[in-house]
């Protein structure tokens, strides 16, 4: 039943694109609920060795070491993470390019010694707006959160923040104007709060304490 689902949109930021390589140097995650309901957020910078940042990475993501000098373990931050799934629910992780971040969070939980809280399954962004171009006869040129985020009119010429909570929720906030928009009729029927003109869901209850990697 979907209402065993929840989902964490997230993001992550790295010194670099090889997991064995390059370290997580930011989370961000929003916990919603099958509807895309928000339960709880949160945002971390983590403590990252300098060696394992590159130079064009430390640039994106404004990578600063004072900044960061009193940043949590890694090991710090997964056991938070795992304190964020909701009890009784299988956590799909869901993002843009969301693989890439499970794939180094699948390896720093191992390394930590700390049980893989997400399920195996992913919800992607990409996917999603795929399908909308092909519906809508609308071609793109990219599958990239900046080209989804800016069809949709939610990006403007700021760009993709690059920082993760703040690109975690550009993603669920695209996210949710594609599932609108591909609504065969009105979402309110189905899932309470989503509009099939695209509007955002109105959260249930308050998210709790706070703060793309531009993926093709």
């Amino acid at each position: 039943m979907p209402s065993e689902f929840a989902f964490a949109f997230m993001d992550c930021e790295f010194g670099g694109l090889d997991p064995e390589q390059h370290d997580i140097t930011e989370v961000g995650v929003i916990i919603t609920d099958y509807r895309l309901v928000e339960i709880d957020e949160r945002q971390w910078r983590v403590k990252a060795r300098p060696e394992r940042i590159s130079p064009e990475a430390a640039a994106i993501f404004g990578y600063d070491e004072e900044l960061w000098r009193d940043a949590p373990h890694v090991r710090d931050v997964l056991e938070e993470i795992v304190t964020l799934v909701p009890e009784g629910k299988v956590l799909v992780p869901a993002g843009q390019n969301v693989r890439m971040d499970v794939t180094f969070l699948e390896l720093a939980f191992r390394n930590c010694g700390i049980p893989y809280p997400f399920d195996y399954h992913v919800i992607d962004l990409a996917t999603l707006f795929y399908a909308w171009t092909l519906v809508s006869g609308t071609p793109t040129k990219a599958l990239s959160l900046r080209q989804a985020a800016t069809t949709a009119g939610l990006l403007g010429k700021e760009g993709v923040a690059h920082r993760a909570l703040e690109d975690a929720r550009l993603t669920l906030e695209t996210f949710r104007h594609y599932v609108g928009r591909l609504a065969p009729r009105d979402l309110s029927e189905i899932v309470p709060g989503i509009q099939s003109d695209g509007g955002a869901p109105r959260s249930e209850e308050p998210a709790g304490s706070v703060g793309e990697k531009e993926s093709a």
